[in-house]
């Protein structure tokens, strides 16, 4: 008797459990995510800032490389003009012929402008000047006719401010004129804006000659002799 209700009391305890299982909620898995894995896009944003810097610096190479021409022009005048003086030195110098060198000398030193007094040309040919005036007082009138047509030299000189004309407030001329080619047909302007009438119009790949600059405007010249005012991102720079 004693067997039996602990048989069905064990018996009850496991239809109970069974029970309770039956009726527990199946743990759900949560569901995959259907949002798409997104890839990054890189997206360019212009700086016209930056873009700008970029123009200024493409100017600023023009005007280094007009100056490394114009220094290896003068050096190679300056050895031709040497070997010459030290020819006729002793027997064509005279009094008379130093003297009036070093007056048009003098003279072309004096008619350059402001734009060309702080640059270092124009230093170098003071001090042409002044070992001129120094050999003359030795009675070197070879020595002194040779410095003074070299500080004359100098003196002509377009990027002294003497070969562009008058400058502009705030224009720059180059050392020398810049060899330039239109990099697409382009109309070049009287002054250094949109708003000044055209002047001619280059074609692409025509040459130019730059010779100052006023912002991101170049002032140049064809080969025909007109002159006006392009846009810095309309010209490359020629090779030859």
């Amino acid at each position: 008797m004693l067997s039996n209700q602990r048989m069905y009391r064990t018996l009850s305890i496991v239809m109970t459990l069974s029970l309770f299982a039956c009726a527990s909620p199946a743990r759900e898995e949560p569901p995959p995510s259907t949002q798409a894995a997104v890839e990054p896009q890189t997206q360019i944003v212009r700086d016209p800032e930056l873009e700008r810097q970029v123009r200024q610096l493409e100017i600023q190479l023009m005007e280094r490389d007009a100056l490394i021409e114009s220094l290896n022009a003068r050096l190679e005048q300056a050895l031709q003009e040497v070997v010459g003086t030290m020819r006729k030195l002793r027997s064509l110098a005279t009094r008379a012929e130093a003297a009036s060198a070093m007056a048009e000398a003098d003279v072309a030193l004096q008619s350059i402008g402001n734009a060309g007094r702080d640059s270092p040309e124009l230093k170098q040919a003071f001090r042409l000047m002044q070992q001129s005036s120094g050999e003359f007082k030795r009675n070197n009138f070879g020595g002194a006719l040779y410095l003074a047509n070299r500080a004359r030299a100098v003196a002509r000189q377009p990027g002294l401010g003497g070969g562009v004309g008058k400058l502009r407030p705030g224009e720059v001329a180059f050392a020398g004129p810049v060899k330039l080619r239109a990099s697409a047909r382009a109309n070049v302007r009287l002054g250094p804006s949109m708003n000044f009438p055209v002047s001619f119009s280059a074609d692409s790949g025509s040459a130019l000659s730059g010779l100052s600059y006023l912002g991101e405007w170049i002032r140049v010249t064809n080969d025909a002799g007109k002159e006006g005012w392009i846009f810095v991102s309309l010209v490359d720079r020629r090779k030859v």
